[in-house]
């Protein structure tokens, strides 16, 4: 089965710095989009950003200039630099992908993913 695998949640103080990663495993994937969400208790999944197979970007107006999504192609993997993070990114993250699964030689099937979540807490 095809799964994301996420990674580089934690503790951070106000002003500093995470980089949130995620990669797809399990099968052939043939990436359309990849991007990160975020979602607090008893709040809607919100984007953050999102990055396309030919590295158009589109952000959240909170986090531009802030954060910076990027990705590597061969890896099938999505990053996200989060720089002077503040109280309010205090939420869980969720890596998203979009794109074409290789059943056979000439057969895909499209798949939309999601991830577990990581959490990323801000404290003084």
């Amino acid at each position: 089965q095809v799964q994301l695998v996420e990674s580089g949640g934690g503790l951070v103080q106000p002003g500093g710095s995470l980089r949130l990663n995620c990669a797809v495993s399990g099968s052939i994937f043939s990436m359309y989009a990849m991007g990160w969400y975020r979602q607090a208790l008893g709040k809607q999944r919100d984007l953050v950003a999102t990055i396309t197979h030919s590295d158009n970007t589109n952000y959240a107006d909170s986090v531009k200039g802030l954060f910076t999504i990027s990705r590597n192609n061969t890896k099938n993997s999505v990053y996200l630099q989060m720089n002077t993070l503040k109280p309010e990114n205090t939420t869980v993250y969720y890596c998203y992908a979009a794109g074409l699964k290789a059943v056979d030689v000439d057969t895909d099937r499209f798949l939309e993913l999601w991830g577990q979540g990581t959490l990323v807490t801000l404290y003084s």
